[in-house]
């Protein structure tokens, strides 16, 4: 593999989430964004998904890069695949980990605003320190309890040095309440595409199976003993899977 990466961290991640990845794949041209609201200065703001997708997309084009490998994780796999859409000329092929393409109606999409409103009021009242602690004890995250302590130390130092404030403007401009759909645009996207979950995670795991049908050059990657956060979880196997010669082979 001789494309530079394009990475993107998840929500409440940074770019040194992609460290150990990095790491793995030895010398290799990589940009890694901070995505907008995270940061100890979380900036720029944007007013919509589609903004945060188009300024990216200007971060890309400004770093000269030939078409790139991109690789993003939950929040980030979402902002990729609408990269891909919206701005293909830019990549190569992708990598999305714990990826999906949207929530299909206005009721689901309101329901999950609503959701994300209760970690805003979070936020704002109790403030970062109380939000990291309710946040990593999701059962999404579950199945991250018999890492190192200190990997899921330095994962909350890097959450802790996000501010209430950017982290509720990515949740009301990013979440996933806010997201379009791109389920009907997924035919259009003739990027290979690698797929990959964690085997315990199974909703993602029906999230893939459904887009690995729809993308017309696609596989679904499951990384063994893993849950949502394969970059964290498994960062040997998925740096594998990164650094395959080609992203859908």
């Amino acid at each position: 593999m001789t494309s530079p990466l394009v990475l993107l961290h998840g929500f409440t991640g940074t770019p040194r989430s992609f460290d150990r990845i990095v790491g793995l794949l030895g010398a290799r041209s990589a940009l890694v964004p901070c995505l907008a609201g995270h940061g100890p200065e979380p900036l720029p703001r944007v007013d919509g998904f589609e903004a945060e997708v188009d300024r990216l997309a200007r971060l890309v084009r400004g770093a000269r890069l030939p078409p790139a490998r991109l690789v993003g994780y939950s929040l980030g796999a979402r902002l990729a695949l609408a990269l891909l859409v919206r701005h293909p000329a830019l990549f190569a092929d992708a990598v999305l980990v714990g990826a999906q393409p949207g929530l299909t109606g206005e009721s689901q999409r309101a329901a999950r605003r609503d959701a994300d409103e209760q970690w805003c009021r979070l936020l704002e009242e109790r403030g970062v320190d109380a939000f990291v602690t309710a946040w990593q004890a999701q059962p999404l995250f579950g199945s991250q309890a018999g890492l190192p302590a200190a990997r899921l130390e330095d994962q909350r130092r890097e959450r802790l040095a996000h501010t209430a404030a950017g982290l509720i403007h990515s949740l009301r401009t990013t979440g996933l309440g806010v997201m379009p759909c791109y389920a009907e645009r997924l035919q259009s996207v003739a990027h290979p595409v690698r797929l990959v979950v964690g085997e315990l995670d199974a909703k993602f795991r029906a999230l893939g199976d459904d887009m690995a049908r729809c993308l017309p050059q696609a596989r679904l990657d499951v990384v063994p003993s893993a849950g949502h956060n394969v970059v964290l979880e498994r960062p040997a196997a998925l740096a594998a899977l990164i650094g395959a010669r080609e992203a859908a082979a």
